[in-house]
């Protein structure tokens, strides 16, 4: 019987303003970020993640996906709402998004609300976001 081997990928660093800016202006919400690591563009598997800007007043809708998901806060305030309970979040907030579970962030703050975010996933493109 042979020993199946899979690629191992290789150590990398990225530069947060080297790569692309995207984002939604619509019912979704109105937000900008910059994925990291997503195997639709980078040799990495296992783990999409990213830096995510709102603007004063700004959001990311109540949606659903399958995929866990975690938010670290880098800068400012805003409100995180989890299955319907809203919990306020600052710089060193931490939240755990169980899959499946609604969710949503907004900016309640007077600057840019930004927050780093990771999906146990191979690549964005794999999340299906369900919006309410």
């Amino acid at each position: 019987m042979g020993i199946e081997h899979t690629a191992v990928p290789e150590p990398l660093v990225l530069q947060e303003n080297d790569r692309p800016l995207e984002g939604w202006d619509d019912d979704r919400g109105r937000l900008t970020w910059r994925p990291l690591l997503s195997a639709d563009s980078t040799p990495t598997d296992r783990l999409v993640t990213g830096v995510a800007e709102l603007e004063e007043g700004s959001f990311l809708a109540l949606h659903r996906h399958e995929q866990t998901e975690t938010y670290y806060v880098i800068s400012e305030e805003g409100v995180v709402t989890l299955e319907g309970t809203e919990h306020p979040v600052r710089p060193g907030s931490s939240v755990f998004i169980p899959g499946s579970s609604e969710h949503g962030i907004r900016n309640t703050g007077t600057a840019v609300l930004r927050f780093f975010y990771a999906l146990a996933a191979d690549d964005f493109t794999d999340v299906a976001y369900v919006f309410s």
